[in-house]
């Protein structure tokens, strides 16, 4: 943006979902932009791949957090980001979400005094279990302009006391990552057709969250469920590094065999597969808010969820058994009808502008950080950017 220095905001971030869902603001800022890679995934069919495919520049790399326990990812990316921002300090820091790596980025704003700006704020499960609950949570009360997706977010941050001149609803960022990296539909029909899939005749799987991967008897279940859904229909399992070392180390291979199983799938392959799959099971985040913009149904496998807009008409919540199986059942008997009318429903998640939305409210920001003296921080503006309305 023209009117940012180059360099002068950090954008930090350490997992796929994250570079995803802020590719759009990261070239919106152009050169003002500084990102930083904690490595939170350190696997680079993760992350490294996917700086070419989403027109990302290469980051600043920090070391010894991935693949480290919670405690000392957070730590660790603490220390690499101070050292940073003491040598550099930025106008603003931008975090997204609820990662550890998120988690770490507001804690070294909020030690060095730098304006955090919070996308993707006011998500909540209320289930204590999760550790990005606490993160969300965390924060949330340290960043200066939080960008809730939704109403809805904003009213829940609205109840925990946020001042209300610090909420700006903006949409979520991944209506555009979907809309910018689905692949034209003669280049899906091409990957379907590799895979010997029939469009709206298979199951598109995935299984990464710590819940159902390193309980044996919760993986068992899901791989279980999914082998008896494969003897009806295809069932297509990108696998994630993680959840296949869980697989081998319970004794579990035997239950892939009915499965067609992939290695981590590309943003746009993983799209392309997720569009035109029956139905979607998964216990991801993101695929939660994806499968609004594609228009598929999809079974979240989890406990809880920070994002029951999905549930209102494109999602089931399910726990890892038999419920899978049942669910799974409804949802593909309302055929081709069901798909249709998913179709025609807009996403809960705004209009595809929300980066540009979010970029403005950064250069506002960071306006005002460059005319204040050294000692004084300013208090973050009420924004000035119409919110998305749902």
């Amino acid at each position: 943006m023209k009117n940012l220095p180059a360099r002068s905001v950090a954008v930090v971030l350490g997992t796929r979902p994250e570079l995803v869902k802020l590719a759009e603001l990261i070239r919106t800022l152009g050169p003002a932009a500084r990102v930083l890679h904690t490595g939170q995934h350190y696997d680079d069919d993760l992350s490294g791949s996917f700086l070419d495919e989403l027109g990302l520049p290469e980051p600043e790399y920090l070391t010894g957090v991935g693949g480290r326990p919670r405690a000392l990812q957070v730590a660790n990316a603490l220390a690499g980001l101070d050292e940073r921002f003491a040598a550099e300090p930025p106008l603003a820091v931008v975090v997204q979400g609820d990662t550890n790596a998120a988690l770490a980025g507001a804690l070294a704003a909020n030690a060095r005094n730098l304006p955090l700006v919070h996308v993707e704020a006011g998500l909540r499960s209320h289930d204590r279990a999760m550790p990005e609950e606490h993160n969300r949570v965390l924060i949330d009360r340290l960043a200066d302009v939080l960008c809730a997706a939704t109403p809805d977010n904003r009213e829940l941050l609205l109840a925990e006391g946020v001042p209300a001149e610090r909420i700006a609803v903006t949409g979520n960022t991944v209506v555009e990552a979907v809309h910018d990296h689905l692949p034209p539909p003669e280049e899906r029909a091409g990957l379907l057709a590799l895979g010997g899939l029939v469009p709206d005749g298979y199951v598109l799987a995935t299984v990464h969250r710590p819940e159902n991967t390193d309980d044996p008897a919760a993986l068992t279940a899901v791989l279980e469920e999914l082998a008896s859904l494969a003897r009806e229909l295809p069932v297509v399992l990108p696998l994630h590094p993680r959840t296949r070392a869980r697989i081998e180390a319970a004794g579990l291979l035997p239950l892939l065999d009915g499965l067609t199983v992939l290695p981590p799938a590309g943003y746009g392959t993983f799209l392309a597969l997720a569009r035109h799959a029956a139905l979607i099971v998964s216990d991801s985040g993101g695929v939660q808010e994806e499968t609004t913009v594609l228009g598929r149904p999809l079974l979240v496998v989890r406990r809880s969820t920070e994002r029951p807009e999905s549930l209102a008409d494109f999602a089931d919540l399910v726990s890892p058994g038999p419920g899978i199986g049942a669910a799974a059942r409804r949802r593909l008997a309302e055929g081709a009808s069901g798909l249709r009318r998913l179709a025609a429903l807009p996403s809960p998640y705004g209009d595809g502008t929300a980066s540009h939305r979010i970029a403005a409210l950064i250069e506002e920001l960071a306006a005002g950080r460059s005319t204040a003296t050294p000692a004084a921080r300013p208090a973050a503006a009420p924004p000035r950017v119409p919110a998305y309305a749902a």
